[in-house]
């Protein structure tokens, strides 16, 4: 059993600032991908980043230069630093763990961008 506990979401300004963390723990031999999705009101879960085990990243074009994925490997932990945040990043974000062919989920932080 793996469980995932995310924190970091919240309220912010337009242009403003955020950082979601993601913690795995539990059955881990090695993961091999750590990522974040996110859904809005009405829309479809969409990917925002990913990031491999030898650190290889991607990013939805809608968030790059603006968002930045790590992850700690010794905490097993997955981080999203959102910068320059608009009122379309709002969303509940999602953490996902993938380790050998199963994916795993966070149960999702709500982010709010709004005036």
């Amino acid at each position: 059993q793996v469980q995932l506990v995310e924190s970091g979401g919240g309220l912010v300004q337009p242009g403003g600032s955020l950082r979601l963390s993601c913690a795995a723990s539990g059955s881990i031999f090695s993961i091999s991908r750590m990522g974040w999705y996110r859904q809005a009101p009405g829309k479809e879960r969409e990917l925002v980043a990913f990031i491999l085990s030898g650190a290889y990243t991607n990013y939805a074009d809608s968030v790059k230069g603006r968002f930045t994925i790590s992850r700690d490997n010794a905490k097993n932990t997955v981080y999203l630093q959102m910068n320059s945040l608009k009122p379309e990043d709002t969303a509940v974000y999602y953490c996902n763990v993938r380790i050998g062919p199963n994916d795993y989920w966070g149960q999702g932080t709500q982010v709010t961008v709004s005036s």
